[in-house]
């Protein structure tokens, strides 16, 4: 039995981020993010930003799920249309650079890299959580579409498809460099939503449906993707997390979901205590989906156990082997005089079996209602040719005065019944045959 945890534990893919360090490029992941999926029972795979990276993802196979988050802005042409542009002037862009520096500058690869992994989690149902930029990137791989600078834009205008308004009329904060980890703002929890039962306890004691939030992000979502339900609103109306109801379910392995904010970073002041006793939970009920995706997809792929058969069982079995090794041979023409030995019943025990057990589609179905009938009527060959060395020449002189054409033909339609049986008995027999001697 397999000691090594690596092998048992699903394997959590994330994307690194990197920096400069002494005039050279170094890739990161934030330590917080590994801890908790370690600690819930999963093995992280750290996929590095480094160039070509996009093209070399299945190489990172298995993927058991995808953890998405910090990282610079999104190249705003991966969102933006002509009806969908932010507004924001030249000058106003070249502010935000300023402001945002350390953010805006566009990382096209790392952009590739996560666009692909989240396609690719929406194709395959692989669980994605996605953090701060990863939950922006899952809302823009899905169609939705993004403020470029939330202070700039949301000031001109609030988000149209809410009303929450501005408390007070004061603007919210979403983030504040002189107070970069100790920074929070309050957000509304909707009710009956994953967000909700991870905190019901802390909203219920405060006897309203908010909690406080870190925030790291000049950046949101403006137009929810429409697969996607708000889970939490900032009182500017911005969505501070979302999460596809019909792809959550972690015991089944189902879990797509973005947060704007760090719940993994909402600590005390120099203590390792979460704010909220559910800050973890997104973390957990994450490794837990990638657990049972896991274990869905090791089941569909293994090797189904050897059948037991009893006495009267195995030897229909034995008949069902012999009849398509006799049919085999018959089109392969490797019998020679062995042919003058084989009773039409013995060929009649295949063409039944594939007639009364297969479910496929009609020309499938078609297909092997004529094998049936060939194998069947193989029983007639041999009895017309008397399967001796004199008729068995003059078969083969038949076959000679054949065009090519008829011939091509031929050895086609046998090597397509010979493909339809090897499919036909790995299916049904479940692996019990492993070899075709009668």
């Amino acid at each position: 039995m397999a000691s090594d945890l690596s092998v048992i534990l699903p394997r959590v893919l994330i994307v690194s981020r990197r920096t400069l360090r002494k005039n050279k490029f170094v890739d990161f992941v934030g330590e917080y993010h590994l801890d908790l999926i370690v600690g819930y029972g999963a093995v992280p795979v750290i996929v590095p930003r480094v160039n070509g990276v996009h093209m070399l993802l299945d190489s990172f196979e298995p993927i058991h799920g995808v953890l998405l988050c910090e990282g610079e802005d999104i190249d705003p042409s991966l969102y933006e249309t002509e009806v969908d542009v932010s507004g924001l002037s030249p000058e106003e862009l070249e502010e935000i650079r300023r402001l945002h520096a350390s953010d805006t500058a566009i990382d096209k690869e790392k952009d590739s890299i996560e666009m692909r992994l989240a396609k690719l989690c929406l194709e395959r149902n692989i669980p994605y959580l996605g953090i701060c930029r990863g939950s922006q990137v899952l809302n823009v791989a899905c169609g939705g579409t993004l403020y470029q600078d939330i202070e700039k834009e949301l000031s001109k205008k609030h988000n149209e498809n809410y009303e929450l308004k501005p408390q007070n009329g004061v603007q919210v904060q979403h983030i504040n460099y002189d107070d970069y980890d100790g920074h929070r703002h309050v957000v509304q929890v909707v009710e009956e939503t994953p967000l909700h039962q991870w905190f019901k306890e802390s909203v219920e004691k405060e006897g309203k449906m908010e909690i406080w939030v870190n925030s790291y992000h000049h950046q949101g979502v403006k137009k929810l993707a429409q697969r996607f339900v708000p889970m939490a609103f900032a009182p500017d109306g911005l969505i501070e997390g979302f999460y596809d109801p019909d792809a959550y379910n972690p015991e089944e392995g189902k879990f797509i979901m973005g947060l704007q904010f760090h719940p993994e970073r909402m600590r005390r002041p120099d203590s390792d205590e979460f704010d909220y006793p559910g800050c973890p939970s997104a973390y957990q009920e994450f490794v837990k989906a990638a657990i049972a995706y896991k274990n869905k997809v090791n089941s569909s792929t293994s090797v189904p156990q050897p059948l037991k058969l009893d006495g009267e069982m195995e030897m229909k079995r034995k008949k069902i082997v012999r009849s398509f090794s006799i049919a085999r041979n018959i089109y392969s023409g490797g019998l020679g005089g062995g042919l003058q030995r084989i009773k039409e019943s013995e060929l009649e025990a295949g063409a039944e079996f594939l007639e009364s057990n297969t479910a496929l589609s009609l020309q499938q179905e078609n297909r092997l209602k004529q094998m049936g009938a060939t194998v069947r009527n193989a029983g007639s060959y041999i009895e017309r040719l008397k399967l001796n060395e004199e008729r068995e020449r003059l078969a083969r002189n038949v076959m000679g005065k054949m065009s090519v054409e008829q011939l091509s033909d031929l050895l086609a339609f046998y090597h397509m019944m010979g493909q339809i049986c090897s499919e036909v008995l790995e299916r049904k027999l479940n692996g019990i045959v492993n070899d075709t001697d009668p």
